[in-house]
């Protein structure tokens, strides 16, 4: 081969390299717009957005399958060198884990529709008290995530990591007092059952980003934290909340 069959060919792959990446970013911006129309549609009790979510799911599918197709062409055609083995390989992870959020705006979304068909009651209200604060914290875990990914950046996805601990507290927050509300009228029982599935899949929403953050780590790093205890996470990767390590996309 020549320098110049070389230099074209090196070209080539970093393109194909660089056009996946970009999949993976675009199928991250979608599960984030479909959780926020799902948790959305639900307080103001939008049936005709949270069935749009519902049917848009195959387009979050779609990504799925389109970049586990091209990762595994192009693992097969340039047999890639360590780094960018490891690039590709947190890249079909944080895939795993876009395609499950997208599962759980799915889930919100069916949710929507049988928490509308309840007869409206004083309570309700009370009932979505939690969803917004849910909603809210993991839409920023996972836009923080999304960002953490597409600038690869260290401090950014360590921040995201530490998060989960808030939302799975507010997590535990919601559970007691949708029991409270069960407990105290059994006419909630249905109602808050249909809220309890709802913020279950707020609190995923936060596993599958703080998943996507340790992947960033990871990628950026070399290093696996996915068991590494959080008070010690800034000091295995030797970072902190106040200082930054990005690299270029």
């Amino acid at each position: 081969m020549t320098p110049e069959q070389r230099t074209h060919t090196d070209k080539q792959y970093d393109e194909e390299l660089a056009s996946l990446r970009q999949l993976v970013l675009d199928m991250g911006a979608l599960v984030k717009e479909q959780i926020a129309q799902a948790v959305a549609a639900l307080e103001r009790g939008d049936v005709e957005t949270a069935d749009l979510v519902i049917n848009r799911d195959y387009e979050v599918n779609g990504y799925d399958v389109k970049i586990d197709e091209g990762t595994v062409a192009l693992i097969a055609r340039r047999q890639p060198v360590a780094s960018d083995l490891r690039l590709l390989m947190s890249m079909v992870k944080a895939v795993a884990d876009f395609e499950r959020i997208g599962d759980k705006a799915k889930k919100i979304g069916k949710m929507t529709l049988l928490f509308s068909q309840h007869v409206a009651n004083p309570f309700n209200a009370g009932l979505l008290r939690d969803v917004s604060t849910m909603g809210k914290l993991a839409l920023e875990m996972l836009e923080g995530a999304l960002d953490a990914l597409a600038h690869l950046d260290v401090a950014g996805a360590v921040t995201i990591a530490r998060r989960d601990r808030e939302l799975d507290a507010e997590y535990q927050t919601a559970l007691r007092r949708l029991i409270t509300y069960m407990m105290e009228d059994p006419r909630m029982i249905g109602p808050a059952i249909d809220i309890l599935f709802v913020v279950k899949a707020l609190e995923r929403v936060g596993d599958h980003a703080k998943n996507i953050a340790e992947y960033v780590i990871y990628l950026v790093k070399g290093k696996d934290v996915r068991h590494v205890s959080l008070e010690h996470l800034a000091q295995e990767i030797g970072t902190n909340n106040t200082s930054s390590t990005k690299h270029s996309p």
